[in-house]
């Protein structure tokens, strides 16, 4: 059956005809994203949600959102979509961040020549009738000092067009490497050097609890005075009540706003203040760039549906398109290994250790972790997904470290897992042999070749003559079907260790039973989804 994706926010015609080439089955509705009551009564029927900024997905949409695996946003802002709630239900997140990046770079430039030439209002006073030339006196742009909060993607883009108008372009951004400053002309500073020197300061950060109000009260009062401030990147960055106080003193000289902290903006502080330009959002307001994010998303939430690829993800590693058949198997075989140690985990864990050796060392190991922590996660929290378990892992304190290393023995590679728990070890390694699928070669340390089955018997044992027939009697008597049996041993220490396959769950009843034989010191029933 072919995945259904609900598109309820305009994206042009090319974008949705996208969808149809991929084999989605694409349910157009571009006004639904402002019929909150419609859109929670149908979201349950779709895998995959497209959407612009209209469109709101809370927490409380999402709960309804029973089959949806992903939602992709035309855009970079990504304010409208509880990002917590989807990672928590194993909702892919994934935005277009380089679709409108030249577009809002130009807006900024625009905005900074709007502001220093005045050109709104004297476009207002001559368009009026007057004829106010001494009025409006600007500034020049050329030979003045830019300071540019956030070299990312956009403002990396604004630094190098500054360059090409002859400014002096400083930099604040604690990710800027001194080779990528050099690379893009820029000089990396502090931020209160930034704000003490630059004519021109314009904003290109996400808001964060860091970033929120960095420019408030007092970092305006560090800045030079007759600075002109732009904003087009997010409402909030800019604590508005103090930038109207500082604009009417006069230290700020004016300032030029696309984003507000409340938006649709219907009041603001800055609002009729003299030498200030606003405009509504337009930072990827030109034709090009709404079609290049809306062909972008289509192809994004097609690639990941139909293939499994993940790209622009925000709450889960990036998966390529290539390299999606190749992965999905290891990562099954990452998941059963979590799962393995999970269920056989009895105290609280305090360290995970993965290694990868050999084949899957050189794949994507972001993604191949996340599977493997969600397996092992989900033995005692049925929520747990790809998408929330490295979270939840941090949010325990649990340490996590990985390996990498090359080929180390006869298999092309394997993954191993060690946890280290309040009471002792637990460990696992396995690897995916030519069938593809996922096999166990080592339980703590001893070596042993089986096939995960989705109902599994772990025992440990004194290695003595006579335990496979016990235990298969046992097993008779319950009238469980067995399907394997292996085993593995440390002959020096008299210890073995059983995996049996069987037809189906053994209950607790019969694992009590097991452990009456006293050659059987341990008994667990295992399951795998394995599918």
């Amino acid at each position: 059956m072919a995945p259904r994706v609900l598109v309820s926010d305009k994206l042009s015609e090319t974008a949705i005809q996208i969808f149809r080439d991929r084999g989605i089955d694409v349910d157009f509705q571009p006004d639904l994203g402002k019929d909150k009551e419609k859109l929670a009564e149908i979201i349950g029927r779709y895998d995959g949600l497209a959407i612009r900024s209209a469109t709101k997905a809370t927490a409380k949409l999402l709960e309804r959102a029973e089959k949806l695996k992903v939602i992709g946003r035309a855009g970079i802002g990504v304010d409208n979509i509880d990002i917590p709630a989807a990672s928590k239900k194993g909702i892919i997140v994934m935005n277009t961040p380089f679709g409108n990046a030249i577009t809002t770079a130009e807006h900024a430039i625009a905005l900074m020549f709007a502001v220093a030439r005045q050109i709104p209002e004297a476009n207002a006073s001559t368009h009026a009738g007057k004829w106010e030339k001494s009025r409006f006196m600007g500034v020049e742009i050329t030979g003045k000092i830019l300071g540019v909060i956030g070299a990312g993607n956009i403002g990396s883009i604004v630094c190098s067009r500054a360059l090409g108008l002859k400014m002096h372009v400083l930099a604040y951004d604690p990710f800027l490497s001194a080779e990528r400053a050099k690379e893009i002309g820029v000089t990396k500073v502090a931020l209160d050097e930034l704000l003490a020197k630059a004519d021109f300061i314009t904003l290109h950060v996400p808001k964060t609890e860091k970033t929120k109000n960095i420019l408030g009260k007092e970092n305006l009062a560090k800045t030079k005075k007759g600075v002109r401030i732009i904003n087009c990147a997010r409402g909030g960055l800019v604590d508005e009540a103090a930038l109207a106080e500082a604009l009417t003193s006069g230290h700020v000289a004016g300032a030029a706003f696309d984003v507000f902290e409340t938006e649709p903006a219907k009041e603001s502080p800055l609002f009729a203040l003299p030498n200030v330009v606003c405009t509504p959002h337009l930072g990827a307001s030109t034709n090009e760039a709404q079609e290049n994010v809306a062909l972008q998303v289509a192809e994004q939430i097609s690639d990941y549906l139909i293939r499994g690829a993940v790209t622009n993800a925000l709450n889960m590693p990036a998966i390529s398109a290539d390299e999606a058949p190749r992965l999905k198997p290891v990562i099954r075989l990452a998941d059963v290994l979590g799962s393995f140690v999970g269920q056989m985990q009895e105290s609280a864990a305090k360290e995970i250790e993965i290694l990868y050796d050999g084949a899957p060392a050189e794949m994507n190991t972001k993604a191949l972790t996340s599977a493997l922590l969600a397996g092992f996660l989900r033995a005692h929290a049925t929520d747990v997904n790809m998408v929330s378990a490295p979270t939840l892992i941090k949010e325990k304190g649990i340490l996590l470290s990985e390996v990498t290393r090359d080929k180390s023995g006869v298999y092309d590679g394997f993954i191993k897992l060690t946890v280290k728990t309040e009471t002792g070890t637990l460990s696992v390694a396995g690897t995916v042999f030519s069938d593809l699928k996922p096999r166990l070669i080592q339980v703590q340390d001893i070596n042993m070749d089986t096939e995960v089955n989705p109902y599994m018997v772990y025992l440990t044992n004194k290695d003595v003559p006579g335990i496979i027939g016990s235990v298969g009697a046992t097993l008779g008597e319950a009238k469980i079907n067995i399907a394997s049996f292996q085993l593995g041993r440390k002959k020096e220490e008299g210890k073995a260790i059983a995996l049996i396959s069987v037809d189906g769950e053994v209950k607790e009843s019969v694992l009590k039973q097991l452990l009456k034989n006293p050659n059987v010191q341990e008994a667990k029933s295992l399951s795998f989804n394995i599918e």
